[in-house]
């Protein structure tokens, strides 16, 4: 199996029914199938063979948009063993780590799989992934989740139940992406595995996680000057004159780092910024 098809709606296929009031229902089709919801019932059939965009009707008159999901709506959707890398940080990871056609990436941490996906589609038929994960319970759930939205098992994609520290067996590989509580504990190991001029990013929670995580980078000596952001996203109300940020946003979910890995044996050059003052703590002093 392979990468989404488009043309006419077949059965197997997971197709997104999108009511008036904007609420979705994701259903996968197969002949002689209904769904169902109080608005009425739908017959699979109806769907089957039917172009992306079709309007279908329920037996209780309500129209419904009928697509195949985009990749971002399956991310935030997908049944979770554990919580998903939300769309917005997945673009920052795919765009800042740069992840190409045919690069060689190594995942840790697969959570239920959405940022997998994202990997995936960014890497090619050329590329590879190898993800590892330490609880086989998530393992599963991610696996059902990668095949679900592909349409089955992915020759680029190899999945490893185990620490990454310890099961880690890749080289010279173009990205390293750790998602995990520590990733500071992983460095060492990332930095082994990483071609020179490769990328490392982290994906964590808290202020603290990021601190430790860049510091870590630093201390280690075969990465360039981290670099730490977030991301956040503010739709707009846009109806006529009534143009306005929306009531709600998608705050924080995550804090991003990234460096590059530098070639052995080179020092990298010292920093130049100021600290602020006591920033280190007392008697400490930075170049």
């Amino acid at each position: 199996m392979g990468f989404r098809r488009h043309g006419p709606f077949q059965a197997g296929d997971q197709v997104q029914l999108t009511d008036p009031k904007n609420k979705r229902h994701t259903v996968t089709l197969k002949e002689g199938g209904v769904f169902h919801t109080h608005k009425g019932s739908i017959p699979h059939d109806d769907l089957i063979g039917q172009p992306e965009g079709s309007v279908v009707r329920s037996s209780g008159g309500t129209a419904y948009l009928a697509f195949r999901h985009l990749l971002a709506d399956y991310a935030v959707s997908m049944p979770r063993g554990a919580a998903v890398v939300y769309p917005k940080d997945a673009a920052q990871i795919v765009a800042m780590a740069d992840i190409f056609p045919g690069a060689r990436v190594v995942e840790a941490g697969v959570g239920s799989g959405a940022l997998t996906c994202f990997l995936l589609r960014a890497v090619g038929a050329e590329g590879k992934v190898t993800s590892y994960e330490r609880r086989a319970d998530f393992a599963e759930v991610a696996t059902k989740n990668v095949e679900k939205f592909f349409g089955g098992p992915m020759e680029q994609w190899r999945l490893v139940v185990g620490d990454f520290v310890d099961a880690l067996d890749e080289a010279d590989v173009d990205r390293v992406v750790l998602d995990m509580l520590a990733p500071w504990e992983c460095v060492d190991a990332a930095a082994k595995s990483l071609t020179p001029g490769g990328v490392i990013c982290c994906y964590v929670a808290t202020t603290t996680q990021m601190s430790r995580t860049v510091e870590t980078l630093r201390e280690h000596g075969s990465f360039t000057e981290p670099h730490a952001w977030e991301t956040l996203v503010r739709d707009w109300h846009v109806e006529g004159l009534a143009v306005r940020p929306d009531h709600r946003m998608v705050g924080h979910t995550g804090f991003l780092v990234t460096a590059r890995r530098m070639a052995d044996g080179v020092t990298p050059p010292p920093r130049r910024r100021r600290p602020a003052k006591g920033a280190y703590g007392e008697g400490i002093e930075q170049v």
